[in-house]
């Protein structure tokens, strides 16, 4: 390795002190949040609704978005049923076998799947701790 003269050692330390409070701004994603056991509206035996929040969408064919928590105690089985909505979900907490009508699949924590309106879905949480479903329903135009 080659000698450093003095201007690349100003330049070099003031590139380093220029990134590093970049660094420290950077936030990893935040994992699902714990929720109460009554928070939110229960919807089948140990699953629970919350609801995040709802937002415009630019997508031409959706109006808004809606984003839900669905959140699922150990073992507990959403059974399949009929999607009212287009979706997209996230698993933000726990592991989840997840039953369409033509197929079956598991999913981990940070892992997502689509749901399409018209469509059978089901979910069961496999894990040992309580498994959270990050859902943002697209609600048509």
């Amino acid at each position: 390795m080659g000698t450093m003269n003095r201007r690349s050692a100003i330049a070099l330390g003031v590139t380093a002190a220029a990134v590093t409070p970049l660094f420290a701004l950077a936030t990893p994603a935040r994992a699902a949040k714990q929720y109460g056991p009554t928070e939110g509206k229960e919807v089948a035996p140990g699953i629970r609704v919350v609801e995040v929040g709802t937002g415009n969408s630019d997508i031409p064919a959706y109006k808004s978005i809606s984003i839900v928590d669905i959140v699922f105690q150990p073992g507990a089985v959403f059974p399949e049923t009929v999607m009212d909505n287009d979706m997209v979900c996230t698993i933000a907490a726990g592991e989840f076998t997840i039953k369409k009508a033509d197929k079956e699949f598991k999913l981990k924590e940070g892992e997502m799947y689509t749901c399409a309106k018209g469509k059978t879905d089901g979910a069961t949480n496999t894990s040992s701790v309580v498994g959270v479903h990050r859902i943002a329903i697209l609600m048509p135009a």
